[in-house]
């Protein structure tokens, strides 16, 4: 992450931390705001086209995955992180300001998540 604010990013993290006791990331915004997410809410989350498909309609609720992890986060460019979940996804690209929107709206987009697992018969667990 650069020191300096690039001019096209409106959310610049100023910290991130990952509890690797508690699976939960936190990020500092310079706003202000701070927001923490579960390891699992970013996994089912992902901007990855596995999970999002290539539209709304396709977005894929993904079971399971109550336990998971994150192993590493690597910077992309200046403008997002990769994060690599210990189940092995690794591919979507989470940029700053898909960071800072689903911290926003975590707890309304979680409850469509816990909503659509009862309505395909499925659990966050394995």
């Amino acid at each position: 992450m650069t020191e300096k604010k690039p001019e096209n990013i409106t959310y610049w993290p100023l910290t991130i931390h990952y509890n690797k006791e508690k699976k939960k990331l936190t990020i500092d915004y310079d706003n202000g705001s701070t927001f923490t997410y579960a390891a699992e809410f970013l996994r089912v989350e992902s901007p990855s086209a596995e999970v999002k498909g290539h539209g709304i309609e396709e977005k894929k609720i993904i079971p399971g995955r109550s336990q998971v992890g994150i192993i590493k986060i690597e910077p992309v460019g200046n403008y997002a992180v990769q994060i690599y979940f210990d189940d092995m996804h690794n591919t979507g690209i989470y940029s700053w300001s898909y960071l800072y929107d689903l911290g926003k709206r975590k707890d309304e987009i979680w409850k469509t998540y816990l909503k659509k697992l009862v309505e395909k018969g499925l659990s966050r667990h394995p």
